[in-house]
């Protein structure tokens, strides 16, 4: 009950200090002075920003079609357009408070208007120009908290409060203000190595004169080294010795080094497979367990395999490097396949492989090097004559390529344009004894 009473006494004092101030600013000819600048440095922005921004917006608009880094930039800087207004505002309250300080020596109205112009520009930033999902959360719950205790005046007990507020962690300890402070500096720090390490990935991915298993360890180890830089940034920033991270982390290490084997295996195996290159981004592969699809990614710990009905198989690095891998090659690599026929035993079968290996050289896939359509006579089957072509083409015959049917197409049309028939299955039935009398006779 007594706890519940201070409360109540704590509320009505700050109640009291607040309109004691009210009053002073009601009955003060230099707060009516100060009320009255901020309005006019309010309309004086607005008229400014209202005649800037379409030219500014006309200068530094570039064409639709331009997507270079100086296009980008501007872009970029037109995001912020909208932040003119409060800014305009905060810079001409500036001026107008060291107007009545030097006019009263107070300037305790027009401080409280600036102030609160700045809690708009970061409101308006956090709600309305903040695109990305970590900065905007940031924003939210940060940066408008933040703006809003300094327009009322209260960052500074605040921050103290936090600052006293000591978390014990075993032999170690922090306050409430370090941690909100590595929180922010932490997320901030390691957003600005996603964005580079985006920035790098796109302009990797695009040297064409790189092997795509060298664009690839490219792409991870930049990712490696600006991660790196960003942890120790971070550490230097708050202050932590890396000494002390070094003996956790030889701990840690040694209690999880049993349960991550694995995972460093794979990464062990990823890096070797970026280094020789035997398989890469693109490639069409089968695994002795029977995985096959063609690789659309290659991770740290796993390749990503993409069959030809659009499922996605993940694969482990370690699978590539332990087992045996088939690798089609579908990066410009030329692929045998075979086509096989049969003829009719009527049939001059010397005719047959000139006719058919023209016809099959008349696809537009179908190579000439490292070797022209070959038919081959293969057998004599129960029914006809057995051939089989062979040829060899880019790519595989599966998915959007269809080279076995488009080749057996062109046998077919070809055989049945010279008169050559295709068998189909023909028995002979000797029945021994003849047939059994018919109950009738």
């Amino acid at each position: 009950m007594g706890q519940g009473n201070d409360i109540v006494v704590m509320i009505q004092g700050y109640l009291d200090q607040v309109i004691a101030l009210a009053k002073d600013w009601l009955l003060s000819p230099a707060a009516w002075s100060q009320f009255g600048i901020l309005i006019v440095a309010y309309l004086l922005a607005v008229i400014i920003s209202r005649k800037a921004s379409p030219r500014i917006q006309r200068l530094l608009e570039p064409a639709q079609d331009n997507q270079g880094v100086i296009a980008k930039a501007r872009r970029f800087v037109l995001i912020f357009l909208p932040l003119l207004l409060p800014l305009l505002a905060y810079a001409l309250t500036a001026i107008g408070e060291q107007i009545t300080l030097s006019l009263f020596g107070s300037g305790a109205v027009i401080a409280f208007g600036k102030r609160v112009f700045l809690f708009l520009a970061a409101r308006a930033l956090a709600r309305d120009m903040l695109k990305d999902p970590f900065l905007k959360l940031l924003g939210k719950y940060v940066l408008v908290p933040i703006a809003a205790l300094y327009a009322v005046g209260l960052t500074g007990p605040v921050a103290a409060r936090l600052e006293a507020t000591v978390v014990p962690l075993g032999n170690l300890s922090f306050n409430l203000f370090w941690l909100l402070q590595f929180v922010v500096v932490a997320g901030v720090i390691f957003w600005l190595g996603r964005w580079s390490n985006d920035q790098s990935t796109q302009f990797l991915s695009g040297q064409k004169e790189m092997r795509p298993a060298t664009r690839q360890l490219a792409v991870k180890a930049a990712e490696i080294v600006i991660f790196g830089v960003a942890f120790l940034v971070l550490m230097n920033i708050m202050g932590i010795s890396l000494t002390s991270l070094a003996v956790l982390g030889g701990a840690v290490g040694v209690g999880l080094g049993f349960g991550l084997q694995k995972i460093a295996s794979n990464f062990i195996s990823g890096v070797i497979l970026l280094l020789e290159g035997q398989a890469t981004v693109g490639d069409y592969v089968e695994l002795d367990g029977g995985e096959a699809g063609t690789i659309i990614k290659m991770t740290a710990r796993a390749a990503i395999l993409e069959t030809f009905d659009g499922r996605w198989i993940v694969v482990p690095n370690e699978d590539f490097i332990t087992t045996r891998v088939v690798n089609y090659s579908d990066l410009g690599s030329a692929n045998r396949y075979e086509a096989a026929f049969s003829v009719s035993y009527d049939t001059d079968i010397n005719l047959v492989p000139p006719l058919v290996e023209a016809a099959v050289a008349s696809h537009k896939e179908v190579l000439s090097k490292p070797f022209p359509p070959d038919c081959e006579l293969r057998g004599f089957g129960d029914s006809g004559v057995d051939f089989a072509v062979e040829f060899w083409v880019n790519g595989l015959d599966d998915g959007r390529n269809k080279y076995t049917s488009d080749v057996l197409f062109l046998i077919w049309n070809a055989l049945k344009a010279e008169g050559i028939e295709i068998p189909y299955p023909q028995r002979v039935v000797e029945i021994k004894g003849g047939f059994p009398p018919s109950p009738d006779s």
